[in-house]
């Protein structure tokens, strides 16, 4: 009795012994380690940022098991935000929806109190979009030809608005000024949203904006698209033509996007997020939406948005120099 009764206590020891082993592998391959992830915007709601990080947050929700929250903390042409996200816990509770601006045109720029490249770690990219330049409907150029000849005629008599100094946007203003020696205001914003609505209402006259973010309003009878800055014709926007194929040179440049985190978050947890986030970048509904939004795909790994990102940095460094563009 004695050794049948210690018989059924070792194999009961066993059987509890081996669902204990079980626990923490099934936890540590399913739950995150976070009650919420916050994403940070660096920029207000209604521009390109704000729209990726609300399509992607639902999906990485569910991926992840818990509740994911969009935070717009504009200021700074994304800087405060993206400060806000590097000076936060390496946990992995909080991401950093950023772009080219924030990781690696404003370092050219301002004196930051951080390292873009060095304190944040990539998760992996998002979308990567060309830019539209367009006016408000009223403005009489119906062509690039023909405002660079109203630009010429009036210098100085109508401004363009970016969604902040140092953003693509605004380097593109000035690469017009310099490529073809006419002077137009730049009008800064607090994001490409409040930039995009002064245009349509006739405030200022002039942008560039993403075609993710101009979608809504490429309908519109308020504005007027001139050129993309893609190097070749958007399908989308076919009758369209390019910068260069408007007389401009080395005039193709695209934003991009991607998540972050700050760069002690441990591996483990950048590599579930990066697993989520490419699962929902790959997810049907996803995949339509960035195509609608005129994206290419740029999913994929840290590592390989890191060496992505490690070619961006003296391309854009160069269009800085080339622009001579200076914070307002």
């Amino acid at each position: 009795m004695t050794n049948l009764f210690c018989g059924r206590r070792s194999a009961a020891w066993l059987i509890m012994s081996a669902l204990a082993a079980a626990v923490p592998a099934a936890y540590a391959a399913d739950a995150y380690p976070c009650q919420v992830l916050r994403i940070v915007s660096p920029y207000p709601a209604g521009g390109t940022t704000d729209i990726l990080a609300r399509l992607i947050g639902p999906g990485l929700s569910k991926g992840l098991g818990v509740p994911v929250i969009v935070d717009n903390k504009a200021g700074a042409s994304s800087n405060i935000g993206t400060e806000s996200v590097v000076r936060s816990q390496a946990d992995g509770c909080t991401a950093l929806l950023g772009n080219n601006t924030g990781i690696v045109i404003n370092r050219n720029l301002y004196k930051l109190k951080y390292e873009p490249t060095r304190d944040l770690t990539a998760v992996g990219l998002v979308a990567s979009t060309p830019l539209l330049l367009y006016v408000n409907a009223e403005f009489p150029a119906k062509s690039v030809a023909e405002l660079v000849d109203l630009l010429k005629k009036s210098p100085g008599k109508y401004s363009y608005a970016s969604g902040g100094s140092g953003s693509p946007q605004h380097l593109l203003g000035e690469m017009i000024k310099i490529q073809k020696s006419v002077f137009m205001v730049h009008i800064p914003y607090r994001g490409q949203g409040p930039a995009q609505q002064d245009v349509l209402g006739g405030t200022v006259p002039i942008a560039f904006e993403t075609i993710t973010a101009l979608t809504p309003q490429l309908k519109s009878p308020r504005i007027r698209v001139l050129a993309t800055t893609s190097a070749k014709r958007d399908p989308k926007l076919p009758e369209v033509p390019t910068m260069n194929e408007s007389g401009f040179t080395d005039f193709a440049f695209e934003n991009w996007y991607g998540l972050f985190v700050p760069s002690k978050t441990p591996a483990p947890v950048v590599e579930r997020l990066s697993q989520e986030l490419q699962k929902v970048l790959r997810s049907p509904e996803v995949t339509a939406k960035l195509a609608e939004l005129g994206s290419r795909d740029v999913s994929g790994t840290p590592a390989q948005a890191a060496k992505f990102i490690a070619k961006e940095l003296p391309q854009w460094e160069a269009v800085v120099k080339r622009s001579g563009a200076t914070v307002d």
